[in-house]
Order: structure tokens, then C-alpha cells, then sequence
């Protein structure tokens, strides 16, 4: 297949709660991710929770990868925990869609790109668990919470340092960056199969990947709102479109089998 292809690449949106219209469901996005993608070449899709199954299924066959954005805490019903008082709002329609979606993709060896909640929720549907608040949880770890009055999208925050050899280091060309953070939940117990391959100086677990599959990478960060200032984020998302774009518009039976199974 020739890599001038475009990727399509799924990109699931959240609720809009409360909703506008009573009779209606909403949903919502942040525009940094189909920006992001559009401008390493790709093309993103954004994919509404409540769809048919058959609607979904017959979606999910024509991406050539999948984008886990940003957004609302997983619910830690999915991975067998009670919600801590600080645990935040939950999104059930995204959950249940992301988790099909990416146990879908891992079946496929479809590419993943998880980001912020992606990360969180991609360890989640590969059987992993999480830190429902850091600062309640960890309270010796320092501040990853940060809001957008005090830190714009753009700014770093803290530092991280990837593991030698790990793909993430690979594609950025380094094994220290600074990244930006707006999260309260983080990575506890990892998934099998999955390696951490990014840490905050406290100890956080800020990068994970599963190094059996093509491409599997998920961020505790906002690479996202970083690629118009840092060429390290604009190195994730090439990376990553090229391998949606190697994996293709065609996948074969055998692909098929696998993530229908």
C-alpha cells in the first residue's frame, strides 16, 4: 500500500450533559484533536456514543486507527472498583463506546493513540485499573491538576521522562520533555501485556504502550494543544498517522475474525 494514503481515523465524542433539548441527546468534542490529526494528514471522523451496533460495526471496519481523546472520568465500575469521593463526573454512553471501541482495536491490531482520559481508558478496557484522584490517593505526588485559567492548553508543566528504547522515545527523538497536564486520575494497576514507558518526577505513570501491537501509545498529556509550538507533539502525531496509514483501508478477514471473536 502506498503511504501517500490518508488515513481515517475515530475519533469517539462525549455527552453533552444537561443537554440542550429534553428529547434529544447531545454530544460534544474538542476541535484540538481533529486539528491535530488533519495536520499530520490524516483524516478524522468523530464518532457519536448510542450508535446502532450495526452502524458501529460497520464504521469501525473502515478506520485505519482509533484517537481515545481527552474528556470525563471512566467510571471505576469497569474495572471492579466503588467511586471515591473524589471521583468526578462520569460519562456511561462514552465508556461503554470507547471500551467496545478499543477492545475492537487491540483484536485488530488497529492503531491507538490514547490522550489524557485515552491513556486511562485504554489500560481500562485492556483489564488495567486507575488512581481515581492523585491528590487524594497519592498525596505525596505533585500537581497534575492544572485548569486552563491557570495554565493554557500550550504551556509545560512538569517534566517527563520516557524509557530507553521504548517507542515513544523513539518517535520524539529524546528521552526527556516537558508536557502540559490537566488530569486527576492516573494509571495504577497496568494492564497485562501493556509496559510503562513514561514517568512523572513523583513517580506518576505518564506514558504507557503495549509493544506486541504495530501501535499502541497511550499519553497522560495534551500533545494536542502542543503541535502549533512543540515539534516533539507533531513527531507523536506523524508517527502515529503513519502507522494508521500503513495499516489501510483494507485489513483482511483475518482481522475481521479476530476482534469479532
Amino acid at each position: 500500500m502506498s503511504l501517500n494514503h490518508r488515513p481515517l481515523i475515530g475519533i469517539p465524542a462525549g455527552s453533552l450533559e444537561p443537554s440542550p433539548a429534553a428529547d434529544a441527546p447531545y454530544f460534544q468534542f474538542n476541535g484540538n484533536y481533529t486539528a491535530a490529526l488533519a495536520a499530520a494528514d490524516a483524516i478524522p471522523v468523530v464518532i457519536p456514543p448510542n450508535l446502532p451496533e450495526g452502524a458501529l460495526v460497520g464504521l469501525f471496519e473502515r478506520l485505519d486507527g482509533l484517537c481515545l481523546a481527552g474528556g470525563a472520568d471512566v467510571d471505576p465500575t469497569h474495572y471492579g472498583e466503588p467511586p471515591h469521593p473524589a471521583l468526578k463526573k462520569v460519562d456511561p454512553p462514552r465508556d461503554h463506546l470507547e471500551l467496545i471501541l478499543a477492545r475492537w482495536a487491540l483484536a485488530a491490531d488497529l492503531p491507538i493513540l490514547g490522550i489524557c482520559r485515552g491513556i486511562q481508558l485504554l489500560n481500562v478496557a485492556a483489564g488495567g485499573a486507575l488512581y481515581q484522584d492523585i491528590a487524594a490517593q497519592l498525596p505525596a505526588a505533585g500537581k497534575h491538576a492544572f485548569k486552563l485559567s491557570e495554565s493554557p492548553w500550550e504551556r509545560p508543566t512538569h517534566g517527563v521522562r520516557l524509557a530507553e528504547g521504548s517507542a515513544l522515545a523513539r518517535i520524539v527523538g529524546q528521552r526527556d520533555l516537558l508536557t502540559n497536564s490537566f488530569h486527576h486520575q492516573a494509571v495504577s494497576r497496568l494492564a497485562a501485556g501493556f509496559v510503562a514507558t513514561g514517568w512523572a518526577a513523583d513517580g506518576v505513570v505518564e506514558a504507557i504502550e503495549d509493544p506486541t501491537r504495530r501501535f499502541v501509545v497511550g499519553v497522560q498529556w495534551h500533545p494536542e494543544a502542543m503541535v502549533a509550538s512543540n515539534p516533539l507533539a507533531r513527531r507523536l502525531f506523524a508517527a502515529f498517522v503513519e502507522a494508521c496509514a500503513r495499516r489501510g483501508v483494507t485489513r483482511g478477514e483475518d482481522a475481521k475474525m479476530r476482534w469479532q471473536g
